[in-house]
């Protein structure tokens, strides 16, 4: 008997070692799916594995996938809630830190206003945590102003994504047609190392017969696989949108059926591209009028089209105008709503796309409801159980919170999992901003550079600790299963607001008892709004391996395509825009001669608070860089390695020189996810779209400067490398 039972103890440790939870990483808008390795007995992760019976990359991870889990027990993670005493952060109980975050704040709104506290979210929130910050805002505090980062991500295309189609979902197609292209644009987005994993459809699709042209400043990763990259002067994208757009209709390539029986407006867009011919447009982009001519009859001859946009062109003041013009083209093809053919917005976060459909953008309530319509104030008041005039109306945009910061208009500011100071452009500006505050409260798992400002720190949750849904960059809802326990005394995030919201009054409106019951209100509210997820469910994400939104009812399978019969506007058809092109804000000077220009690397996320503690990433790229072209570092006497010193009207900063052939010799490329003196965002523009409120992160106009030697250099990065505190 004891040996049996020594056999079956074996066999039950074997299975226990063995121990899988099913997840998806917690990096970029793919979420590619993982199995996380738990060790049973103190529910630690301790490895990961690729899953290949997903349909999203098919058993694919990148670098930062496979270490993803890394970071969640850094020695670094926080455990416990500091509250700062004596100009010094000091630990605390959770009783202290909630009794001084509700007192502090109900004394701020009490002398100047429930707007004069503000909320602050993040595009890698599940969608139970953003709609839960989005009700705590409004419900709780009751103010008006809440944002989040994504406002620095996907705003100008989902504002041009509106306009046209009448919704904005990231992707019109799922991942999946790629390789049924025949045609492929890819306008400022460096996929092969954003979104690394969606390299192979991209590759299946040439090998499928698919011509793939890349405009970009910079020779990217994404520029090298391409059979036509395009160099562009930075900030002139519009321009040549509207060039490609001019030969299409002169050489009659456009689909003029499908103008007619399925947009407006399309006469008023061909009298304005009547001005851009390839001549024009050559000067303005310093693009070939030959490549012109080339990319608009290989995208109307081909028999099926995708154009994607990114960062590179919507991080601009006018990045929605930007999208437009990509988006005009598209209408004019005809090539939206079958299979291989529509319109992309790659998204940057891991969840960018349901981020912001549930309730933490400034202007929007959940289901991607407006905020200022009565009808849909009233909806979600009732599914609240609030009176809708009890709701606030339309806050302030991202970057313009910090300016009413600046200005005392905002006195308390509550940030969750985003690191804001460092994030933003003009960072000087926005550090001064919140060393202004009255009241900073910030949950997370680091001291970033903004949570070091903070009054009140709560240590959050991990991405491994929390279950919930994303929603990736094709508009595919997926679920995350939790694998392990927050450390010491960290809580989840959504426990951390329901705790608030309690300490505040309001706990009859924050009763869940799981993240499924969030999942669960959030399906009622979104019920008969544009993103409708009333028809998903958990045990439905896990049965399809993920749901498409729209999903209005049980028996719905979810919308995989849009668009394929109609348009999402009341009238049913598409609807085009002309747009004009203007110069940007800051161009090269005498004083300032060069272009400056930022990104992401493969191996970095956002700020880097999580990548940056993770030791096999970090190793490859522990610092940033300047890229500059050998003609530029040869007209300054720059070598290789040298250090120098960039400036722009706003600010200086110090980088040693990465030269490299694969950018234009007028610009000069910084990665941004690093901190303090080191952050990109000391020297960029806040220059904001009129439209999307996004800042013109993607151009500034900068000088430089040789550092006298290489030790000057680096002695004075080690000395800015340490983070000042408040």
């Amino acid at each position: 008997m004891h040996r049996l039972l020594q056999t079956f103890q074996g066999k039950v440790d074997q299975e226990l070692k063995e121990l899988g939870v099913a997840s998806h990483c917690c990096y970029c808008s793919m979420q590619c799916a993982i199995e996380l390795r738990v060790e049973p007995v103190q529910l630690r992760v301790t490895g990961v594995q690729t899953v290949k019976d997903f349909p999203v990359a098919s058993g694919r991870a990148c670098p930062k996938g496979i270490t993803a889990h890394e970071h969640a027990r850094h020695w670094e993670r926080l455990t416990m809630p500091l509250i700062r005493k004596n100009g010094q952060l000091t630990m605390a109980t959770w009783d202290e830190a909630l009794t001084a975050i509700t007192d502090r704040f109900r004394a701020i709104q009490r002398n100047h206003g429930r707007d004069s506290v503000a909320v602050y979210g993040g595009g890698s929130l599940t969608n139970e945590k953003a709609y839960l910050l989005g009700k705590f805002a409004r419900v709780a505090l009751r103010t008006r102003n809440i944002d989040y980062n994504g406002r620095y991500c996907m705003s100008s295309a989902a504002a041009a994504m509106n306009k046209v189609f009448g919704l904005d979902r990231g992707m019109t197609v799922p991942l999946h047609d790629i390789p049924l292209a025949k045609f492929i644009l890819v306008v400022g987005a460096n996929i092969a190392d954003c979104q690394p994993t969606m390299m192979p459809y991209f590759r299946q699709a040439q090998k499928n017969g698919a011509k793939i042209v890349v405009v970009d400043p910079r020779e990217t990763g994404m520029a090298k696989v391409a059979d036509l990259y395009i160099p562009i002067k930075p900030g002139t994208d519009l321009a040549l949108m509207n060039g490609i757009l001019h030969v299409m209709i002169e050489e009659n390539l456009i689909d003029e059926d499908f103008i007619k029986d399925r947009t407006i407006g399309f006469d008023e867009v061909k009298n304005t591209v009547r001005d851009y011919p390839p001549e024009k447009v050559s000067r303005i982009t310093g693009i070939s009028m030959e490549s012109i001519v080339k990319i608009a009859r290989w995208y109307s001859e081909a028999e099926t089209a995708i154009v994607y946009t990114a960062r590179g062109i919507e991080q601009q003041a006018r990045g929605v105008d930007n999208v437009l013009s990509c988006l005009n083209l598209v209408l004019a093809s005809g090539k939206i709503g079958k299979p291989g053919c529509g319109y992309g917005a790659v998204t940057g976060q891991g969840n960018g796309q349901g981020g912001r459909e549930h309730g933490q953008k400034a202007d929007q309530l959940p289901g991607y409801r407006s905020i200022e319509d009565p009808e849909h104030r009233k909806y979600i008041a009732s599914v609240w159980g609030v009176d809708e005039i009890e709701l606030p109306g339309k806050g302030k945009s991202a970057y313009e919170l910090f300016e009413a910061m600046a200005d005392g208009e905002i006195k308390g500011l509550f940030v969750l999992a985003s690191n804001p100071v460092t994030s933003s452009p003009n960072s000087n500006l926005v550090r001064k901003a919140v060393a202004g505050l009255d009241t900073l409260v910030v949950v997370d798992l680091f001291l970033s550079e903004t949570a070091k400002m903070a009054d009140i720190v709560l240590p959050g949750s991990a991405w491994t600790e929390d279950e919930g849904t994303m929603t990736n960059l094709e508009g595919r809802v997926i679920l995350r299963r939790a694998a392990q326990r927050p450390p010491g005394q960290a809580r989840l995030d959504w426990q951390i607001l329901c705790d608030l919201a309690d300490r505040l009054g309001k706990k009859q409106y924050f009763s869940y008892v799981t993240p499924e019951d969030i999942f669960e209100e959030l399906r009622l509210a979104s019920a008969g709004g544009k993103a409708d997820y009333s028809g998903i469910s958990y045990a439905k994400i896990e049965q399809q391996k993920g749901v498409f939104w729209p999903c209005p009812s049980d028996e719905h399978p979810g919308t995989e395509r849009v668009f394929t019969d109609r348009f999402a506007h009341p009238h049913g058809k598409a609807v085009f825009h002309p747009v004009e092109f203007k110069e940007a804000r800051e161009l090269p000077s005498q004083e300032y001669p060069y272009y400056l220009t930022t990104g992401r690397l493969m191996i970095h996320y956002l700020t880097g608070v999580q990548t940056r503690r993770t030791v096999a990433l970090n190793g490859k790229c522990p610092d940033p860089y300047v890229e500059m072209h050998p003609v530029t570092a040869a007209a300054n006497r720059i070598e290789d390695g040298d250090w120098v010193e960039l400036t722009t009207r706003r600010g200086k900063a110090k980088y040693q020189v990465k030269i490299t052939s694969s950018i234009r010799p007028d610009t000069l490329f910084v990665p941004m996810h690093w901190e303090h003196e080191q952050s990109v965002n000391l020297l960029t523009i806040p220059e904001l779209d009129p439209v999307s409120r996004m800042p013109e992160f993607k151009i500034c106009a900068v000088s430089l400067r040789k550092l006298k030697s290489e030790q000057e250099g680096e002695r004075e990065h080690e000395q800015e490398k340490v983070g000042l505190g408040r």
